[in-house]
């Protein structure tokens, strides 16, 4: 099975379980390591679910993805595949989430980073360096625009970016 076409059929296997449980889905892959194929998922708490509170516990009772969340959402998923068994070849499946240090992937997920500390590497040197790390001031489905400590400013195309993810403030 193409990978497109395994981490659409987890996705719309997903969608409505993962509706009603209060979750969302951050991300999927199908990729080959070595000799064997995983099909992960990350998942997330749902943006409506999350509140602000002293506490910053959410209205599932907190705020992060639990081991428990995880399992919840693999024996759904492996279950709903079984039935199906939509992809051919052997594969693991891994559900977790997305962690501290998520990796920023889809447009959405640099937008609901604005304000946030991000590290960037870039596919070629700007302004002599590969590596910016700084505060996530803007994003859309084109550019993203960070300023750092030193308050540099630069304005990436998404096609510039190699990887991004938030950086985990000690």
């Amino acid at each position: 099975m193409a990978k497109k076409k395994a981490t659409e059929t987890a996705s719309e296997i997903l969608a409505p379980f993962l509706e009603k449980e209060g979750y969302e889905l951050y991300h999927t892959e199908f990729i080959k390591e070595g000799g064997d194929w995983f099909l992960r998922v990350y998942i997330d708490k749902a943006q409506d679910r999350v509140s602000d509170t002293a506490d910053g516990e959410d209205s599932a009772g907190g705020p992060y993805i639990s081991t428990e969340d995880c399992e919840k959402v693999s024996r759904y998923l492996s279950d709903k595949l079984d039935e199906t068994d939509p992809i051919t070849q052997n594969y693991y499946l891994e559900v977790s989430s997305p962690g501290m240090d998520r990796p920023l992937i889809e447009a959405w997920h640099y937008t609901r980073a604005i304000g946030k500390v991000v590290d960037v590497k870039l596919y070629k040197a700007v302004d002599g360096t590969k590596n910016i790390t700084g505060t996530l001031k803007a994003a859309d489905d084109d550019t993203v625009e960070i300023v750092t400590d030193e308050g540099k400013e630069y304005k990436l195309d998404m096609t510039e970016i190699a990887k991004a993810k938030l950086a985990v403030i000690l």
